[in-house]
């Protein structure tokens, strides 16, 4: 499973979870530290996570810092947790008291659901009061994934991200503006639009006839570029279906060797195609049809079985493969009870996503 599946699949479980993190321990230990592992740091060996690292302040002895990741010995990144209901403020907060006393270049804030990445760009070795860089976990989108992929143990360097931290903290402000211009524009912004298309004199009444139009215009902009991409979406899945139909003609029309794929058959690889597709890639996800079985595989490698469909005219099993290369079968009425074993594929897909070929 890559780094973009682990964290949505992280994602996925947060909004299950909250109801019973009482506690900011229990936030740190179910949201936290599984985030954590999902950068590829082990929570478990203090010279890669240090918990309750001591972050001196002057006379003021024995401070703590919530987990400091370590690099060559020293902190990279100070991370202090709250309680998931708490707000981050990095005014009262430890991690903006701490962050001058260690040799970390990073600061992260973060109640398990929103995560606050900071550095010092305004001054040196103070933190900022904005973060450069931040997200809600449940609603991560994929920009978000690559600029956090950046924090992941495999390709951690501070340099990179320091020289991209200014430009992400910049984007954000502007994508902020934009934001606030889009509700209510400002009257400068109004004007400076409105001398790109009236050549007379901007004056408050024409200001007060403009608002209104360039609120509307950036909203129509905004949605016909959603409606874009929606067509753009929905164009790719209707090939996707479109190849899928044909394969299952050619495979319907053509049966080779005694083999005939059923249509039943092929309404069970779409089943566990439509669960799978928010874990892994759709055009991962592939069949291969033999005598006594009908083989979901990943990748087209019959190395990497999903799962396989028994279908005939007796008794129907869905099969999947433990690590020993076993038959796990699981008896089924009908290809609709395959919704049923989501889990079960789940755990053959993390296991396959690690296999070598």
């Amino acid at each position: 499973m890559d780094f973009k599946d682990q964290i949505l699949q992280l994602a996925s479980r947060v909004e299950k979870l909250l109801p019973q993190l009482k506690t900011e321990e229990a936030t740190k230990n179910a949201l936290i530290m599984p985030f954590i592992q999902v950068l590829g740091y082990d929570v478990f060996n203090p010279f890669e996570v240090n918990p309750e690292f001591i972050a001196d302040i002057g006379i003021k002895k024995g401070e703590k810092v919530d987990y400091a990741i370590m690099k060559d010995g020293e902190p990279a990144i100070l991370i202090e947790c709250k309680h998931h209901l708490e707000d981050l403020d990095p005014h009262n907060s430890q991690l903006f008291r701490y962050f001058h006393t260690t040799k970390a270049k990073f600061g992260l804030l973060t109640n398990g659901l929103n995560y606050r990445f900071y550095t010092d760009l305004v001054e040196k070795n103070k933190m900022d009061a904005t973060p450069f860089f931040e997200f809600n976990i449940t609603e991560i989108k994929e920009t978000e994934i690559v600029e956090l992929k950046k924090f992941h143990k495999s390709y951690f360097d501070v340099e990179s991200i320091t020289n991209t931290a200014s430009e992400l903290k910049y984007l954000n402000e502007l994508k902020g503006l934009l934001n606030k211009e889009m509700i209510l524009p400002s009257e400068a912004f109004v004007t400076f639009l409105t001398k790109q298309v009236y050549s007379g004199v901007i004056t408050t009444k024409v200001k007060e006839q403009f608002t209104p139009i360039v609120k509307r215009s950036l909203n129509l902009l905004v949605s016909d570029t959603i409606n874009e991409r929606l067509k753009s979406a929905l164009n790719q899945e209707k090939q996707m279906d479109v190849a899928d139909a044909v394969k299952m003609e050619e495979a319907v029309a053509e049966p080779q060797n005694g083999i005939v794929t059923t249509e039943e058959e092929i309404e069970g690889f779409h089943i566990v195609k439509s669960m799978l597709r928010q874990h892994v890639g759709a055009n991962r996800i592939t069949y291969r049809d033999a005598l006594s079985y009908f083989a979901i595989l990943l990748d087209d490698n019959n190395r990497k079985t999903i799962c396989r469909l028994y279908l005939g005219t007796g008794r129907k099993f869905l099969v999947v493969l433990d690590e020993a290369k076993k038959e796990v079968r699981h008896e089924i009425q009908s290809v609709d009870e395959i919704y049923g074993y989501l889990d079960a594929l789940l755990v053959v897909i993390q296991r396959l996503e690690k296999v070598k070929v």
